[in-house]
């Protein structure tokens, strides 16, 4: 749930995920929709399904309790090398380096002096990072952490408060005389864009407690062409199911009981007053095709 979402976010959406679900096994025996609506507006719920999915072959292959190796830990499905040496740092003690992008800062200006790294992982930098560890595992953990407090709070990515950085005298940043980043393409903007449109339509999918028909589902994004590539994006990821009938639904619900033709004009007129991708919280179709 941390990566690339903020703290603040991740916390009371934790906190409700274990108390629905405290051990992989209850989450493997709940539907991937159910995984995807507690995961609500969380941020890339590609995330959603594919832990839904490791919970399955955690209870399958390894009697319900996550296995420390990070080998196994990547066998899973959507586990990188990152989350795999996280994971089995943290959590078990073992000796890996876990690069996340504050203590890929940190790494790039304290040894390499450039104000940022490079936009993905090398292999050079996972050299270093391995290289820098503590022989010891449960010490390689808090020095990880270490790394990590200091990129969020004091090594930061736009003002550096060098004044207060316990490694300052030793940063091959500061000795070159603080170089300027490299320039580099600015974010694509959200609004309007292919994002949004995949979130307004799990929006609507979430909200809907049954397969929602192709033409209602349109009216929630006006751009035709842009819908069609957001839904086909959204299949290929596993996070909508075409149903038999050409309905769509969440992967789970493809076999609840459509509502009938009669509660076409609900969905439409629910999907057309959308407000920035969320639906109304009163759109909360039973089997039968009426509120509830």
């Amino acid at each position: 749930m941390l990566q690339q979402t903020p703290v603040n976010r991740v916390l009371p959406a934790h906190a409700a995920w274990l108390q629905r679900w405290p051990e992989p096994a209850a989450l493997a025996a709940a539907s991937p929709a159910d995984a995807v609506r507690q995961w609500d507006r969380l941020g890339y719920p590609r995330r959603a399904v594919r832990l839904h999915a490791s919970s399955g072959l955690i209870t399958a292959r390894h009697g319900g309790r996550v296995p420390a190796s990070a080998e196994q830990l990547q066998a899973l499905p959507g586990v990188g090398s990152y989350t795999a040496a996280a994971v089995a740092s943290f959590a078990f003690g073992r000796r890996h380096a876990v690069l996340d992008t504050n203590v890929r800062r940190v790494l790039a200006r304290l040894v390499a002096g450039a104000f940022s790294p490079a936009p993905a992982p090398t292999a050079a930098e996972r050299r270093l990072a391995q290289s820098l560890l503590p022989e010891d595992g449960i010490l390689a953990a808090r020095w990880s952490v270490g790394l990590m407090e200091l990129g969020a709070l004091v090594c930061t990515a736009t003002r550096p408060r060098c004044g207060d950085c316990p490694v300052a005298a030793d940063c091959a940043w500061l000795r070159l005389g603080r170089p300027a980043a490299l320039s580099r393409r600015p974010a694509p903007a959200y609004l309007g864009s292919d994002r949004q449109c995949r979130g307004r339509l799990l929006a609507v999918l979430r909200a809907a407690a049954a397969p929602v028909p192709p033409d209602i589902l349109g009216t929630a994004w006006q751009d035709a062409a842009q819908y069609s590539r957001s839904l086909e994006t959204l299949i290929a990821d596993g996070l909508v199911v075409r149903c038999p009938d050409g309905s769509l639904a969440l992967p789970g619900d493809e076999t609840v009981t459509a509502p009938p033709a009669s509660a076409s004009v609900r969905f439409s007129s629910v999907a057309q007053t959308m407000v920035d991708g969320e639906p109304p919280r009163l759109w909360q179709l039973n089997a039968t095709g009426r509120p509830r």
